[in-house]
């Protein structure tokens, strides 16, 4: 990774890092500077028969997320189970502080090691370096291309209870036949893994080359935190203009998160449409999915829903996927080069 990275900085080249590139649009035209593909390997620390409440596990940036999730899970470890089934890997996860079902890996991550893609220096950050926050973190955000990841260390419970934050899940769960009866441990969070994994693909969010409602990059909006003064104002609006429903959230009194799918659906947007290459997976209407054509198909029809939706609630959608550009432009000059 270091030679990648001096190689390129001597050429002047800008340089994309890639992981499973679950997240990653690439602009039709390519990409003019040098690809990184990270698929380094190794876990430490997941096996079974772990002492403590707790174990650290290690995983290298460029281990399949949900391998690691499988293997946490099946050695007792858990914090990771509500996590299973999300495409990429491992060290993609810091990033955008992946999540799901009330889960977040910034809830089990000790450090994160990466490359200083200035200095080539390897630095080792601690969690609360890492200024984690719904889908967010210093990577994605003042830290931006600053860093490669090279590997992730987490602290997980052993046999611990999993928390069900989603009702859906817990739901679901209580319909597995001897559920209720399971210890904590592999069984249990296994479970836990296994309902996932369902609803997941029952809504098309786990790869299936057989169900083209999975050619996708996953949520392709963040689910919009209104402050009180916006979700109050949405709420009169749909009170005014709605079918009678309120407007689904949770939060507190400093924010409220509104479903973007919710959002996305009342501003005209269904399930099942196709516009030209692109369309909306039948299954969940925040998974726009490809159908034959390119990336220009796919952000313009994003475009048009994130119109639709700020002309219809006033409320601004933010896309979750990294959209890489053709040109990036050369790399900055830099020391005696």
């Amino acid at each position: 990774m270091r030679e990648a990275l001096d190689w390129a900085r001597r050429h002047r080249l800008a340089v994309q890092v890639l992981g499973g590139g679950s997240n990653t649009i690439f602009a039709d035209g390519g990409y003019a500077g040098l690809v990184l593909k990270v698929e380094t390997r190794g876990v430490r620390g997941a096996e079974s028969g772990a002492a403590g409440p707790t174990a650290e596990v290690t995983a290298a940036a460029g281990e399949d997320w949900d391998s690691l999730v499988e293997a946490c899970v099946t050695a007792g470890l858990g914090g990771l189970e509500c996590l299973s089934g999300i495409p990429g890997q491992v060290g993609a996860t810091p990033i955008q502080n992946v999540g799901a079902y009330g889960q977040e890996v910034a809830q089990t991550i000790v450090s994160v090691r990466a490359l200083d893609r200035d200095t080539l220096a390897e630095v080792e950050l601690p969690n609360a370096d890492c200024a984690f926050g719904y889908r967010h973190s210093r990577f994605k955000g003042r830290d931006r291309n600053r860093y490669a990841i090279t590997e992730v260390t987490f602290q997980l419970p052993v046999a611990a209870v999993p928390e069900i934050r989603y009702a859906e899940l817990q739901r679901h769960l209580d319909e597995r036949p001897g559920a209720a009866d399971l210890e904590p441990g592999p069984e249990l969070s296994g479970a836990v893994r296994q309902t996932v994994l369902e609803l997941r693909r029952g809504k098309s969010m786990v790869v299936d080359e057989s169900d083209p409602d999975s050619r996708s990059v996953g949520s392709f909006f963040l689910n919009p935190v209104l402050a009180p003064p916006a979700f109050e104002a949405l709420e009169t609006l749909w009170e005014r203009e709605g079918d009678g429903t309120p407007v689904p959230s949770h939060g507190d009194e400093l924010g409220r998160k509104v479903p973007a799918a919710w959002l996305v659906e009342r501003a005209g947007f269904e399930r099942g449409l196709r516009r030209g290459g692109a369309g909306i997976s039948s299954h969940h209407a925040l998974a726009l999915i490809q159908c034959g054509g390119g990336a220009s198909d796919i952000l313009g029809l994003a475009e048009d829903i994130r119109r639709a939706v700020a002309q219809r609630f006033a409320v601004h959608l933010e896309m979750e996927p990294e959209v890489v550009a053709a040109d990036p432009g050369p790399a900055p000059k830099q020391g005696g080069d």
